[in-house]
């Protein structure tokens, strides 16, 4: 076989390739549209097949891993503690590091994971990931929020913890002195932390009033361990006006929502 025709051999190769490659994308795109058809109409397992099929026919099809993400994180329910569960949440997760392998800055798969590790009560790779989201879109108040009510979380729960082994009702003062430094040791980081991430999802967002209402509340947890102070009557007083400023901010945004209802003609 001469030079040009082992030219012309290697050239028809090439092509059939491509065009291979071609048909096969375009079988991809056809597997995500009718996944996507599928997880509109909330078949989700359906939907799932799709997307795998897409995934196998086309690895670099990044939102066909995302609708596949997103479709086993639409299957995993929230406190069910079965294996079959653990697994469509870790199958999520799975397929959104898969996105990151290709896109480190995919901020929808960050978020994604972080909403699923908090889903399963996993604080320490669920704020990992919100703070990995917050370095890639620090405009986001979301983020800083989520965090904020996982140092909440993480500092209610054994504060609680410790009021009912010393016989304590929830509006009881803490008074023990070791007690309270106990606490202070083992929280006052978290809810620092906490106050400080709220600070910025409020700088970023003035009414957000969900963010307003956990101010409240690390308001008053740090007032509980430093039990009767000063500063924890100072705390108080801040906690409350927190409160004011949640209600009346509901209220405003009642208002201006009312203002664009029907309004009926009442003049005679």
């Amino acid at each position: 076989m001469n030079r040009s025709v082992r030219v012309l051999v290697g050239l028809a190769i090439i092509a059939m390739l491509l065009a291979a490659t071609g048909c096969t994308k375009l079988q991809a795109r056809d597997q995500l549209n009718k996944g996507v058809q599928s997880y509109k109409n909330a078949r989700y397992e359906e939907a799932i097949s799709h997307f795998q099929k897409a995934v196998e026919l086309d690895p670099t099809l990044l939102n066909a891993r995302l609708y596949l993400a997103t479709a086993y994180a639409q299957q995993y329910i929230p406190g069910a503690d079965t294996e079959d569960n653990k697994r469509m949440a870790n199958s999520a997760i799975q397929e959104y590091k898969n996105v990151l392998e290709r896109d480190p800055n995919n901020v929808g798969s960050v978020k994604g994971i972080a909403y699923l590790y908090l889903q399963m009560k996993d604080f320490d790779h669920a704020k990992e990931y919100y703070k990995k989201a917050t370095a890639i879109d620090p405009k986001d108040p979301e983020t800083y929020y989520s965090v904020a009510v996982i140092d909440w979380t993480r500092s209610y729960q054994p504060r609680m913890e410790k009021r009912a082994e010393l016989g304590l009702k929830p509006t009881d003062a803490l008074k023990d002195p070791k007690v309270c430094a106990a606490i202070k040791a083992q929280n006052e980081a978290s809810v620092e932390e906490g106050i400080d991430q709220l600070n910025q999802a409020l700088k970023l967002r003035p009414d957000y009033e969900d963010a307003m209402a956990y101010m409240n509340l690390l308001y008053r947890e740090r007032a509980d361990y430093e039990c009767g102070s000063e500063q924890a009557k100072a705390d108080l007083k801040t906690a409350d006006e927190w409160v004011d400023k949640t209600m009346a901010t509901k209220k405003a945004k009642a208002e201006k929502a009312g203002q664009g209802g029907i309004v009926l003609d009442q003049t005679k």
